[in-house]
């Protein structure tokens, strides 16, 4: 999306409080304590830097007879706020009329400050010198000073009142809102971030004509609206866009009427003013016509440039609206729950193709070489799913159950697109079956899209996808890449009923679109393609998700938001992961019957319009019928933030129980209390009488503490079943019990409930609950291991810990870690073949084992990747390597330096996305950091390298050691230009923070991250991932100096 014109959002900035309005800036009197920290709401509210001014309305004539919210007016000058007359109600944004208040009461503090300035108590002599003041002088200063003193002390304490001719009312004990200006210096007629209720879209005719030579792009829309109450004024979305034309025509007229329209780039909004009063229930025609440039963002319409297979450099435009940058491409009411329906013509080159949601209508000759693409009138939707691309593309189709599903890409790429038909195809017909509605469009198409910043977007009919997460190559693809593209292509199907049949009201509510998206994407692989462990993958996801979710910097999966900044941010692991975490979890208990019962209402109820989360407890509730309330159960998670840490007691037959929050004490000064925090919890467990999945037994644990008393004493008691629940479990003087039963016979679990013992004990360790002596001591059964989940979870967190040692300096102790990991897995290692043979569970152990051998010189690793690196070059790059074990040869070849030249070289010239991946990722290994830099450097130029490939690169480049610092003064140098191309909060910026930051465990770069952040604009050191970096530095900290000597015993 386009950054708004005028963003201003500064953390504090030198207001003066001069008074009037008029003096020229250089005469200015600073007021005393010249800094002033504002509030934000007050900031936002506002379009002035210094002297605020007060308008009193009821004294000034208007162009139209007053309602609401609504007012007009010819200021003195450009800085200047007006008060409203309008009776508002109270609502969610009662802090824009606190803000309004306090502006009031800083314009009284003006104009006392004038006077001040006025009669100036020191009388200047001829000589220069100060004379004292005359006791007339003093007198007239002190009665000056308290009368306004009282005036200030009339705003704050009758803040309820609306000063008019007739004095103070009441009436509706409301404060009123201050306006802001419109770029021509007019009143705009609305205040609030979120568009007025008053109008509402029903239908757009969308005409765009892109220019590919150009890269600009003109349009018109033509908005039918309805008036739910009598209106001038229509507001609506709009964000650098040149509009030259706006027209009103009422329902049933053929007369267009000019109408004026208003600007506040602030709020992305225009104000449309009607020339005569909008009636209720009336329809009327909004005619607007612009212009603007394709973007260079990854936002809103915007530009690529590819190479096509004669190395030509082409342009191809696309659209990424999700979620408010719709505006930036077409005037129009962007906010999820204004849904409506669209038709959309594309005029373009007769040479290249376009796509739209819907199936193409017809095309017309337009001018000499250009024609016009029409498509059908779209299904009622949200703004953010529209989409079209204009580009040179390539496809193959297949027909099922009455829908055409395509796979486009560019031509060099057509072979690749196969694997991604098949998929959907079964894809598209499980969802069918198990939500009992049918995929309502003509067709699907998936579009592989050359730069793109996320993975893939849901587009209703037009799915866009980053060409890695699409194309599958079977000579380069490895095992892990078929998953990761079988899990994105599920994921966006969902979608198509999980966000766009059934849509979000706010995105406050972001995880019923993302939690239930990645909640089916994991379900309907288990189902349709077993053989891929897709619940593994899944079980790691949600040990991050809760890594994150421990910091007191977290937040609730159902969020109050407003800005773009904090919308964008909603797109993180807790709307994903622990959305969908939560689901998984409250499948289990109702089983999957019921919940399956429930989705199929809640679809029903809702499709084509939108929900909240208690519309999905209530479906639920509809289906339990009384026999349990989901809504005050499923509460418990969605409002608030973290998790419970669940400690178990065994005494014969008697289990205690207890919950509290999870939680790192951190600073006293940001700890959140955790005495109010209670979860319902459905506990499972198993025990050594029966430890089969059908012996699963159920508690819900509603209290602080409980009791479950068992039939019969047993050897050992196993919580939270397979992890298909969101907590962590404390074991207390039972972890020797479990210690014991791993080392003696260790598959009476499952590999999920061996690494769920894994993580828990291992932060516990990280908590202070048990010692880090008894995580390694657990993980010395490892070397009877061979399932996927235990070990990559058991490296995870020895990577967690070899890294803190590593950048704090300890590297003979890093390097005694890593000698203890040999012991254990030393012999599995040396088991793996440098093959692609094998099941594919095996095949991705195999990646798991052998790339982290050759990142820690475990073994031969490095001597046999390296000999197969140079085999490869010797063939100059067309010998065929096994993809499984590819990142490994490559990193281990880069090493060199005509290794890393060569390997570069090969990158230019590949046509395959997963090589290309594999070989950035192998680059950014690299121990040279000229090297490192020159690869950030590029990729955020984005001519050689792709710019969507910085985050990557950064993540990789800031694990190393001589890539850690230089990954961090990269993200500062470059802050700005990182947050005009990813934009502030996306998930992009929350990952180049995150990553940059998460190795640092000194109290220095504690400060210098602090420093850094706060020495930007307020937006930036308020960012979640901001306030998160911050935490996970002091908990690195906290860390070490918890169990550094601990690990030198140990060790």
């Amino acid at each position: 999306m386009a950054a708004p014109p005028h963003h201003f959002s500064p953390l504090t900035r030198s207001f003066s409080l001069d008074g009037g309005g008029q003096t020229p800036r250089g005469n200015m009197q600073p007021f005393p304590g010249d800094q002033i920290q504002l509030p934000r709401n007050m900031i936002e509210n506002s379009m002035f830097e210094e002297e605020p001014d007060v308008v009193d309305l009821a004294k000034e004539p208007c162009l139209h007879p007053l309602e609401p919210d609504e007012v007009e007016y010819e200021p003195r000058s450009s800085r200047l706020l007006v008060r409203g007359l309008g009776e508002h109600e109270m609502d969610d944004d009662e802090e824009d009329y606190e803000s309004s208040a306090k502006l009031l009461g800083m314009s009284f503090m003006n104009r006392s400050s004038s006077l001040r300035n006025n009669m100036s108590v020191y009388r200047q002599s001829s000589n220069g010198s100060c004379s004292l003041p005359s006791a007339r002088t003093m007198v007239v200063c002190t009665v000056t000073l308290v009368i306004a003193a009282a005036l200030i002390m009339v705003i704050y304490l009758l803040p309820k009142c609306t000063f008019t001719k007739e004095g103070c009312h009441k009436k509706n004990h409301t404060i009123e809102l201050i306006y802001p200006l419109a770029t021509n210096g007019k009143i705009f007629p609305w205040a609030k971030v979120r568009l007025p209720s008053d109008v509402v879209p029903l239908h757009y005719d969308l005409v765009l004509q892109p220019n590919l030579t150009t890269l600009k792009f003109s349009g018109s829309v033509k908005i039918v609206v309805n008036i739910i109450h009598v209106t001038w004024k229509i507001v609506l979305h709009s964000s650098g866009l040149n509009i030259t034309k706006a027209t009103i025509t009422s329902a049933g007229g053929h007369q267009e009427k000019p109408a004026e329209f208003l600007e506040y780039p602030l709020h992305d909004q225009i104000a449309v003013m009607a020339p005569e009063a909008l009636l209720v229930g009336q329809n009327y025609t909004v005619n607007i016509a612009y212009s603007s440039n394709l973007s260079d963002t990854y936002y809103g319409f915007y530009k690529i440039s590819y190479k096509d297979e004669n190395s030509k450099q082409r342009w191809f435009a696309a659209t990424q609206f999700e979620p408010v940058a719709a505006r930036s491409a077409f005037p129009c009411f962007d906010e999820p729950a204004f849904k409506a329906t669209f038709l959309i013509k594309i005029k373009r080159d007769e040479k290249l193709s376009t796509l739209s949601n819907m199936p193409k209508k017809a095309t017309t000759p337009v001018t000499n070489g250009i024609v016009q693409d029409e498509f059908f009138v779209s299904l009622k939707m949200s703004t953010y799913l529209l989409a079209f691309v204009v580009a040179d593309l390539k496809n193959i189709s297949r027909e099922t159950n009455g829908s055409l599903v395509s796979v486009y890409a560019i031509p060099q790429h057509l072979n690749q697109v196969e694997y991604a038909l098949n998929t959907s195809v079964k894809l598209l017909a499980f969802y069918q079956n198990y939500f009992l509605i049918n995929y309502p469009l003509e067709k699907l198409d998936l579009v592989a899209i050359p730069d793109f910043q996320s993975g893939a977007m849901e587009n209703w009919g037009l799915i866009t996808f980053r060409e890695s997460a699409l194309l599958f190559d079977s000579h380069t693809s490895s095992a892990r890449d078929k998953k990761s593209i079988t899990a994105v292509i599920a994921h966006e199907l969902a979608h198509q009923w999980f966000g766009n049949l059934v849509t979000m009201e706010w995105w406050n509510d972001l995880w019923l679109n993302e939690g239930f998206a990645t909640f089916m994407e994991y379900f309907a692989m288990e189902e349709i393609f077993p053989e891929l462990h897709s619940d593994e993958d899944f079980l790691n996801l949600i040990f991050k998700a809760m890594m994150k979710d421990s910091l007191n910097s977290s937040h609730p999966v159902s969020s109050a938001v407003q800005s773009s900044e904090q919308i964008e941010e909603m797109f993180d692991a807790l709307s994903y992961i622990k959305g969908a975490s939560l689901l998984s979890m409250l499948k289990h208990y109702l089983t999957k019957d019921v919940f399956q019962a429930g989705i199929e209402v809640y679809l029903h109820n809702h499709k084509y319009g939108c929900a909240q989360s208690d519309d999905l407890w209530d479906s639920m509730n509809e289906i339990t019928n009384g026999t349990l309330d989901v809504k005050k159960l499923m509460k418990t998670w969605i409002v608030q933030k973290g998790f419970p840490l669940v400690t178990v007691v065994r005494k014969g037959k008697i289990i205690s129980v207890k919950q509290e929050k999870y939680l790192y004490l951190v600073e006293p000064e940001n700890w959140t209390s955790d005495a109010s925090y209670l979860w319902h919890i459905p506990l499972t467990y198993i025990t050594s009488s029966c430890n089969f999945t059908h012996c699963t037994n159920a508690y819900l644990l509603d209290q602080k503490s409980a009791i479950i008393e068992l039939p019969e004493e047993v050897e050992w008691i196993k919580f939270n079943v397979d992890m298909n629940g969101y907590y962590i479990v404390h074991y207390g003087e039972d972890w020797k019990t479990l210690i014991d039963l791993l080392k003696k016979n260790h598959t009476a679990l499952s590999p999920k409930d061996r690494a769920n013992l894994i993580n828990n004990i291992f932060n516990l360790a990280g908590l202070g609950k048990e010692s880090l002596e008894k995580a390694f001591d657990l993980i010395d059964y490892l070397n009877k291991e061979s399932s996927t989940a235990p070990l990559t979870q058991a490296l995870f967190q020895l990577s967690l810990i070899y890294n803190l040692l590593e950048k704090k300096g300890e590297q003979q102790l890093a390097a005694r870690l890593m000698h203890r990991v040999e012991r254990l897995l030393g012999d599995k290692i040396d088991q793996q073949s440098w093959t692609d043979d094998g099941a594919l569970s095996q095949r991705e152990l195999r990646s798991t084992l052998l790339a982290f051998a050759c990142t820690h010189d475990i073994r031969n690793c490095r001597t046999t990747a390296t000999e197969m690196f140079e085999k490869w070059v010797n063939s100059n790059g067309t010998m065929s390597l096994p993809s499984d074990v590819m990142k490994a040869i490559f990193t281990a070849g880069a090493k060199s330096n005509d290794g890393w030249d060569f390997l570069l070289k090969m990158y230019f010239s590949s046509v395959s996305e997963a090589e290309k991946s594999k070989m950035i990722e192998a680059l950014a290994s690299t121990e040279d950091v000229r090297k490192l830099l020159w690869l950030m450097q590029n990729s955020l130029e984005g001519e050689v390298i792709r710019t969507q490939e910085l985050s990557h690169i950064i993540a990789t480049v800031s694990q190393s050691l001589p890539g850690y610092l230089l990954a961090w003064d990269f993200v500062k140098e470059n802050w700005e230009k990182l947050t005009r191309k990813f934009h502030l909060g996306s998930y992009t910026i929350q990952n180049i923070i995150s990553w940059s930051t998460s190795q640092f465990a000194t109290k220095a770069h504690l400060i210098e991250v602090k420093s850094f952040f706060e020495s930007k604009s307020e937006q930036s050191s308020q960012l979640h991932s901001v306030k998160e970096a911050i935490d996970t530095i002091q908990l690195n900290i906290q860390w070490m100096e918890r169990n550094l000597a601990m690990l030198q015993e140990l060790l």
